[in-house]
């Protein structure tokens, strides 16, 4: 038993090195903090879908909301449609400081202007009748700055910002003027040839693509990484994989955005930009897996979906350690923050207790997928945030629709009972090493 229980500990030892590691590798360290910066543009672009498409039309018909609905299409514009000029210097920035670069601005335009260079020079546009199609040259389109080129703006921001990195350290290639020039002036000559290089190379590569391939980065990019990644990754299967891995990294004491910030982060928040741009467009949503799906099913009450154990616990345990911790529990767990029952409780290295931690999640996932699957709910198109408590956030992200919050409450009653039975050995346990420390 001893040499079992050795090999058990010096795997999950070796699984929590390799996790640690991959947590702090510079490049998804810098993705995860710049999708955390823009997150707030992209909540309030839910925000204004749900204004649009559920709120007007209670009190306004025909060109009167049309009128009104331009407030929400503006912020559209402004917010999801411009997701990878948003994204690319967010990640030029971070990747800059991250690395300790002394001048991360610079990074940030040069990953725009590097964004932009690696576009299409010539569009087919659609007429406003919606039939007629023009070749258009000289514009820029928001399918491309928006989701569909998101993938772009990360792909771009990271290389261009590694490249220019690498330049500006190379001892010829800087121009110094020295102090008889403002700081500023000084500053932009001397990644002047480092920047233009970057942006050449960059150029180059473009010219290619569109002279020679008649294609371009973006469409490269969408058609043979973004999309057979999303494919899989959003897939339900892919989902619960990657997040149930991602929860049992939490059980381990490393938080679960170690996996899931950098492998579905980006793509359910491509997939919830698409269900928003659709349902602002009239059009009907198509992905059930998305940033919503996650907070509204899978996470209610904070990773493991822990509101179900609170319940779990209030309504059936009497063991006072457990309650001391759910009632200290209750307030954060609402807005799903649920560190103190992780650490308190605790999940992490509580073996009995890291089984409904990470599986409860995938029971939330596979109702809220099959009712959607089913047509009993539709995808969910207002991207609310993480914070909203539950049964609220079943009705603002599905715009109003209280089978979605029929659905949580479902989800928490199932995953209660769920806990129950491992909350009772975790109890046994807990009372049978209380019992041992105070005999010795």
């Amino acid at each position: 038993m001893e040499t079992k229980n050795s090999k058990f500990q010096n795997f999950l030892d070796k699984f929590t090195e390799v996790s640690v590691k991959v947590g702090n590798q510079v490049h998804l360290r810098s993705l995860r903090d710049a999708f955390a910066t823009i997150m707030p543009m992209f909540i309030l672009a839910g925000l204004a879908v749900l204004v649009n498409n559920v709120i007007f039309p209670w009190f306004l018909k025909g060109d009167m909301l049309a009128k009104f609905q331009v407030f929400g299409n503006v912020i559209t514009n402004g917010t999801l449609n411009i997701a990878s000029i948003l994204i690319a210097p967010m990640i030029a920035y971070f990747l800059s400081r991250n690395k300790n670069y002394e001048n991360p601005i610079a990074a940030t335009a040069i990953a725009t202007s590097g964004l932009f260079i690696m576009m299409a020079m010539n569009h087919t546009v659609t007429a406003l009748d919606g039939k007629t199609t023009v070749d258009v040259a000289g514009i820029v389109t928001y399918s491309e700055l928006g989701t569909q080129g998101m993938f772009a703006g990360i792909i771009v921001g990271l290389l261009a910002t590694e490249v220019f990195i690498k330049l500006t350290k190379v001892k010829f290639l800087q121009i110094n003027f020295g102090k008889q020039v403002p700081p500023a002036v000084g500053k932009s000559f001397s990644v002047l040839l480092p920047a233009m290089i970057t942006l050449s190379g960059l150029a180059v590569i473009s010219a290619l693509f569109i002279s020679v391939l008649n294609t371009d980065l973006i469409t490269i990019i969408s058609t043979m990484i973004q999309e057979p990644l999303r494919k899989v990754n959003t897939s339900l299967p892919g989902y619960l994989l990657i997040y149930s891995t991602g929860n049992f990294l939490f059980t381990l004491g490393i938080h679960q955005t170690v996996i899931n910030g950098s492998l579905l982060d980006p793509l359910m928040l491509v997939n919830m930009n698409e269900n928003m741009s659709a349902v602002n467009n009239g059009q009907a949503p198509q992905h059930i897996i998305n940033s919503a799906f996650q907070t509204v099913y899978a996470q209610m009450g904070g990773t493991g979906g822990t509101i179900a154990l609170i319940v779990a616990v209030l309504l059936f345990v009497k063991y006072k350690p457990y309650r001391d911790v759910i009632g200290l529990s209750v307030a954060p767990g609402l807005f799903e923050i649920n560190e103190p029952i992780i650490f308190g409780l605790p999940i992490v290295f509580n073996i009995p207790m890291m089984i409904p931690f990470v599986l409860s999640p995938v029971i939330g996932a596979i109702i809220g997928y099959f009712a959607t699957a089913v047509g009993f709910v539709q995808p969910l198109t207002v991207m609310v945030p993480w914070t909203t408590p539950p049964i609220l956030s079943g009705i603002l992200a599905s715009g109003g629709d209280f089978k979605v919050a029929l659905l949580q409450v479902i989800i928490i009653a199932v995953t209660a009972l769920f806990y129950l039975p491992f909350l009772k050995i975790s109890e046994r346990v807990s009372r049978a090493q209380a019992e041992a420390l105070n005999q010795e």
